[in-house]
């Protein structure tokens, strides 16, 4: 069987697929008798005769842009979870979209696995693996995100703490800090002025920030706002100190990561170690290797293997993350 036409052919009807799903959603969109009635109603509205609209009126986040799919995704249990993940990470993906990423990698780690000659089993290892890359880079774009807003937390509330210092309300200093800070924490705190000014209460405004980033850091921000909301109490004096822990806890996380790369390191090249001889075993000699896959021995002797490192990374893990 030539493995390459099959290839071939998924990549053909992938492709294919792909594009009647845009043609279909473009003119679904555009073109649909339910999108022209709305848009004409907020044109009457507004009192536009032919202008486009440029501002959304809802809050609601779509799974999709197609109705049927939207209701489809909604069925399905995790969905709401990887949206989730797309709103923390920053990105401007659509869950359907994600999901269909997802769904061609699987496909194509598949196909590389049935490409090299791989059993059943290893097709499905292939497919799951394929399948988590798009979610773990997700993952990693949302820890970076997250990162880099707690560095620039420290400084956006000294802003704010000159700011009402000078007689500035604290809604204003939010949008000080919007206007004047970098990106993503000024797309964050210009979001919570601009609901507030759409007539979202400031707790609401200040917990959907929270949900947005999910920073230990930010969240006692948000709780200290909103105790001083409830109490009373002098705002400057409490950012300023909330301003200086987080220098404090970030320097001292700055030294554990020191400390700690070392057991990190070689964690990374006792877990790589195996696949590293294994492939290159595989590339000289695939005879010699083949028996591991096929023969029930060698299949138990994988399986040990893997769970052994599984509870050695799980280990290593244990020890060098340490909680600031």
């Amino acid at each position: 069987m030539d493995y390459r036409f099959i290839l071939f052919g998924v990549l053909v009807f992938c492709a294919v697929l792909l594009l009647v799903f845009g043609i279909y959603g473009s003119i679904h969109n555009v073109k649909g008798q339910q999108a022209q009635r709305v848009a004409r109603r907020l044109r009457n509205a507004i009192g536009d005769n032919g202008s486009e609209l440029a501002v959304s009126i809802t809050k609601e986040r779509l799974l999709s842009t197609d109705p049927g799919l939207q209701r489809l995704l909604q069925r399905i249990p995790g969905v709401a979870a990887l949206d989730r993940l797309l709103l923390q990470s920053g990105r401007s993906w659509s869950a359907a979209r994600l999901v269909a990423v997802m769904l061609a990698a699987a496909a194509g780690g598949a196909v590389l696995a049935m490409m090299l000659g791989l059993p059943s089993s290893g097709w499905l290892v292939g497919a799951l693996v394929g399948g988590a890359l798009p979610w773990w880079e997700l993952n990693r774009a949302k820890l970076k995100r997250i990162a880099r807003i707690e560095m620039l937390l420290p400084e956006a509330l000294d802003l704010m703490s000159r700011a009402m210092k000078a007689g500035h309300a604290f809604p204003t200093a939010l949008k000080m800090v919007g206007d004047e800070m970098p990106m993503p924490l000024a797309a964050e705190f210009r979001a919570v002025f601009d609901e507030v000014n759409f007539g979202i209460s400031m707790p609401d405004a200040l917990m959907g920030m929270a949900q947005r980033v999910p920073s230990a850091d930010l969240r006692y921000f948000v709780v200290a706002v909103l105790i001083q909301r409830e109490t009373g109490g002098n705002l400057t004096e409490l950012l300023a100190s909330i301003s200086a822990i987080i220098r404090d806890r970030l320097r001292l996380l700055a030294q554990v990561r020191v400390m700690s790369a070392e057991g990190k390191m070689s964690a990374w090249v006792l877990g790589m170690l195996p696949f590293g001889v294994g492939g290159i075993m595989f590339a000289l000699n695939r005879e010699f290797l083949n028996i591991l896959f096929i023969d029930p021995s060698g299949r138990k002797m994988l399986g040990g293997a893997a769970l052994m490192m599984a509870v050695g990374f799980l280990v290593i893990r244990k020890i060098t993350q340490i909680r600031v």
